[in-house]
């Protein structure tokens, strides 16, 4: 969605994986996955958490508006993800765990974690995309 004819947005996403929060919020941890392909350069994306029941209660945190720099396509898949037309395993994907603030940083736990969030093995592919900011 990078796309010259895109005009900018404005999101605000919740934030529910807890070892990530605390990153977001002071700036350490500045990427996230996200489903769907609504996403685009030049967004502007703040975060928010529950202070109680998901979408029935107030929100417990925002952040600031963020501009995304970067939008990365992925396919996710029960045994890893797609990007730019190859499959990585799971275990190859060490980095991208780290750089969203997964806990323990290591792609299995990013597969857990996805597969929790989104019942990747259920449905067996997700189009999804990395934020960058």
């Amino acid at each position: 969605m990078s796309d010259w004819w895109h005009k900018p947005r404005r999101w605000n996403l919740p934030l529910t994986y807890a070892p990530k929060i605390a990153g977001v919020c002071d700036g350490t941890i500045r990427q996230t996955i996200r489903v769907g392909r609504r996403y685009g350069v030049g967004d502007d994306v703040s975060f928010h958490g529950w202070s109680g029941r998901p979408y029935r209660s107030k929100w417990s945190f925002r952040t600031p508006y963020y501009e995304i720099i970067e939008v990365i396509p992925i396919t996710l898949y029960p045994g890893g993800i797609e990007m730019e037309g190859n499959i990585k395993p799971w275990s190859q994907l060490d980095d991208l765990a780290r750089r969203d603030g997964i806990e323990p940083p290591t792609g299995e736990a990013l597969g857990k974690v996805l597969n929790d969030l989104r019942r990747i093995w259920d449905r067996g592919s997700i189009e999804a995309q990395i934020l960058r900011w």
